[in-house]
């Protein structure tokens, strides 16, 4: 029961708007680091087309817009790892 609520997911539009913006690259940089408890994924359109790259972290419901695959790093330290030990 605990388990499912401390599941953390990364979804990275792969819709048409998107990948136009080089959402496949983002994705490609979220899969390549490990990242402990989180899953990664690529998703279908997010609904906020115009502002991609667009990445959603669940369940906190934290959207990041216009990220770039140098992005990635710092939304894997500063949020995703933030309350790891």
């Amino acid at each position: 029961m605990t388990a499912i609520s401390n599941h953390r997911c990364v979804l990275i539009c792969q819709n048409r708007t998107c990948r136009k913006q080089g959402s496949a690259s983002v994705l490609a940089a979220f899969t390549r680091l490990s990242i402990p408890g989180v899953e990664v994924i690529g998703s279908g359109c997010l609904g906020k087309c115009g502002n991609g790259p667009m990445v959603l972290v669940l369940p906190n419901t934290v959207w990041y817009s216009g990220v770039l695959p140098s992005d990635v790093s710092m939304i894997v330290e500063q949020f995703l790892l933030e309350n790891k030990e």
